[in-house]
Parts: C-alpha cells; sequence; structure tokens
C-alpha cells in the first residue's frame, strides 16, 4: 500500500527494521522466530493468551450468572479500538494529515492487519488490560460503595500501573517507535510521550469503564438483565462515548498548552491530571479494601482466575525487564549502544509495586471461608 507510505512512517519502518513499501495487505502472517528479536512473540503470547481468557471468561460470566458486563467491557475496548487506531495509522486517508502525522509505528510481529500498522497483539491488549484493571477494582467493590465515576477513576489508575510496566519497555526493544519530534507526542517522559503516559495509560480505560458500569453494569448489580439487541446497541455506545471521553478528558491539557504555546505547560497539565487521578484511586482504593476487611458481611465478587493472569503477566514482564537491564544501565544519555530509548526504571518499579499492590489486595479482599457473593439476576429487561 505505497500510496500510504508517508515519509514519516517510512523512516519509522526504516528504523524498526522493515520497510512499509513492502508490508503486506490487510492481514499478513510471519515466521515468529525471525522477527526483529526474542521479546515480540513473548509479548505477543502473553497478551494475545490474557485476551482470550478474559474473552472466554466473559463469556462463561453472562451464560451462568447473566451477567453481561464483561462482554460489553471486552467488545467495548474493540470499538473503542476501531474508532481510535485506523485514524493515527492513516492520516492521510481520513483527511486529517494537516493536523495529524504519523505519531509512532509498530514493529511487524508474527500476525498484523493494515499494511505493518496494526499487530494482533494491539488488538488483544485493549481488552485484556481493560478488563484486568476492571475486574481488580470490581473484586474490591468500588464501584458498589463508591459509585461509578470513582470506580471509573480507580480503573484508570489500575489500568495505568499494569500499562507502564509494558510502555516504558517497548522502545528499547523495538515494539515500536515513536515520532520525537510531533508536536502532540511533546513533552516526552523518557522514551514515552507523557500524553501517551496519561491519556492511554489512565483517561481512556476511565472513560471506557465510567460507560459499561453507566450503561451495563449497574444495572447487571441491580439485578436487570439484557437482551441480546439492547447489548449489541450499549456496546457500540460504550465504544463511541469512550471514544469522545478520551478526547474530552484531555482537553486542559491541550487548551493549556494551545494558550500557552508550549508543551511544557502541557506536560504539566497532564500530569497534574494524572496526579488528581492517582490522589482519588488510593483514597478509595485503601479505604475500601480496609473496609472489606474489617466487614465479614460484605458481599463479595471474587475473580481468581483473572488475578492469576495478572500475575503471570507482571511475572513475564519483569523477565523482559530484566534481560534488558544490561543495555539499560549501559545507555548514554537515555540511548543504548544500539540506538534504542530507554524508558524510566523507578517509574516502571512504581507501577509494578502497585499493580502487584492491587492483585494482592483483591485477592485477600475475600477470605478463604467465604462463598463469593454474586448479583441475584432476575428476568427485568431494561432498555
Amino acid at each position: 500500500m505505497s500510496d500510504l507510505c508517508t515519509p514519516t512512517f517510512a523512516d519509522l519502518a526504516s528504523r524498526l527494521g522493515f520497510s512499509c513499501e513492502t508490508a503486506g495487505g490487510l492481514v499478513e502472517f510471519r515466521n515468529p522466530f525471525a522477527l526483529e528479536n526474542w521479546t515480540l512473540p513473548v509479548l505477543e503470547i502473553t497478551v494475545i493468551a490474557g485476551a482470550v481468557l478474559t474473552l472466554i471468561y466473559a463469556i462463561v460470566r453472562l451464560r451462568r450468572h447473566n451477567d453481561p458486563t464483561n462482554i460489553a467491557l471486552w467488545f467495548g475496548a474493540i470499538a473503542y479500538l476501531l474508532i481510535i487506531e485506523p485514524p493515527l495509522y492513516f492520516p492521510g486517508a481520513f483527511g486529517i494529515s494537516e493536523y495529524v502525522d504519523t505519531m509512532f509505528a509498530h514493529n511487524v510481529f508474527t500476525v498484523d492487519f493494515l499494511w505493518g500498522r496494526l499487530p494482533l497483539y494491539i488488538v488483544a491488549i485493549y481488552p485484556m488490560m481493560a478488563t484486568v484493571a476492571f475486574e481488580i477494582v470490581r473484586m474490591l467493590g468500588v464501584f458498589r460503595r463508591y459509585g461509578v465515576l470513582v470506580g471509573a477513576v480507580c480503573v484508570g489508575f489500575v489500568h495505568h500501573a499494569f500499562y507502564e510496566i509494558f510502555d516504558h519497555l517497548g522502545p528499547q526493544l523495538r515494539w515500536w517507535e515513536w515520532t520525537l519530534d510531533n508536536p502532540i507526542n511533546l513533552p516526552f517522559f523518557a522514551s514515552v510521550p507523557l500524553p501517551s503516559v496519561v491519556v492511554f495509560a489512565a483517561l481512556w480505560p476511565m472513560s471506557l469503564a465510567f460507560c459499561v458500569q453507566l450503561f451495563v453494569g449497574r444495572h447487571v448489580d441491580e439485578g436487570r438483565t439484557f437482551t441480546g439487541t439492547q447489548l449489541l446497541w450499549r456496546t457500540i455506545v460504550i465504544g463511541v462515548l469512550a471514544s469522545l471521553g478520551t478526547a474530552v478528558l484531555p482537553m486542559p491539557a491541550t487548551i493549556g498548552g494551545a494558550l500557552a504555546g508550549s508543551t511544557t505547560v502541557a506536560g504539566f497539565i497532564y500530569a497534574a491530571e494524572l496526579a488528581v487521578v492517582t490522589a482519588v484511586a488510593v483514597w478509595a482504593l485503601v479505604n475500601q479494601w480496609l473496609r472489606i476487611r474489617r466487614d465479614d458481611d460484605a458481599a463479595r465478587y471474587t475473580n481468581p482466575l483473572i488475578l492469576g493472569y495478572a500475575a503471570a503477566y507482571l511475572v513475564v514482564m519483569t523477565v523482559l525487564w530484566a534481560t534488558s537491564l544490561p543495555a539499560y544501565l549501559g545507555a548514554v544519555d537515555g540511548v543504548t549502544v544500539n540506538g534504542d530509548p530507554v524508558g524510566s526504571l523507578w517509574y516502571t518499579i512504581g507501577c509494578l509495586v502497585i499493580a502487584g499492590l492491587c492483585i494482592g489486595a483483591a485477592r485477600t479482599s475475600a477470605r478463604p471461608h467465604q462463598t463469593p457473593v454474586l448479583p441475584t439476576q432476575t428476568s427485568t429487561a431494561t432498555t
């Protein structure tokens, strides 16, 4: 698809080791042993396995407990992906090239879509990580105790912790490459654009969780059920509104940076938004964990399967980080001897600790002798 091979993408692809002139078609398969390095197939397996596991769990929840919340979350994340990602890959085809240049390029993986732009694992990571974060918050009972908005903020915070472990490692291992001079990416935090640290790691899952709980989850908690048609249109609306939320939530930083004519000002506002999310989430998560540990009669929702996967994900990411440490420690001015930018190790360690504490809190919130209490379902349909 050479007519869509813009100079910016061509340069990024060349630095990653492939040519966009010959990068497949709508779907392309490659030998996993012939990729850039061994970490790429490991990443694929880890993320895709998580997406399959969370989809199976969503189906089981729907069939056994008449709870479509996870189905709406899973496919709502896919709808969000289909709305957000293609314009970022092909700004010219969507008529926005005057305003948005190519922001990044993924490396080529075992399975790719859209002429080398969209690896299968990226499709998988949206519903996988959204489910992990949502389920941890739901297991802690935050939605039930504090409502839709605070629960959504907590999902954004937990998602941020899991995502940034991956986000700060990708550029060094050539999983993707950022456009360094694109104003939308500025300012950078180590090798990661600060807008990505805030918007794609925290604000978009917050927006998605808010919509899922608003349109589906809270009704399920009240014992209502949905027909297939009702669930379909709600899931589509969730994807659309979550996309709009991703544009609205960063507006203070976007407007502030534009008025000041400074990416530094925009970065400061982004950081302030993340600080607010963090403060609210830490307060709600800690207080709710302490409360349910004291209350033997509190209803419990447990999901050991997802917690087990979340722990396995952290183990894999820790191993990948450990193997990259020699090159990281040998980096000069944030660049390895191979020319790859490095992320922030201290921030990654902080996120790893937070993610581990969230798993531990969710696991210990339900005591072994207790039988989990699930929402009572009725045959009442809601429109």
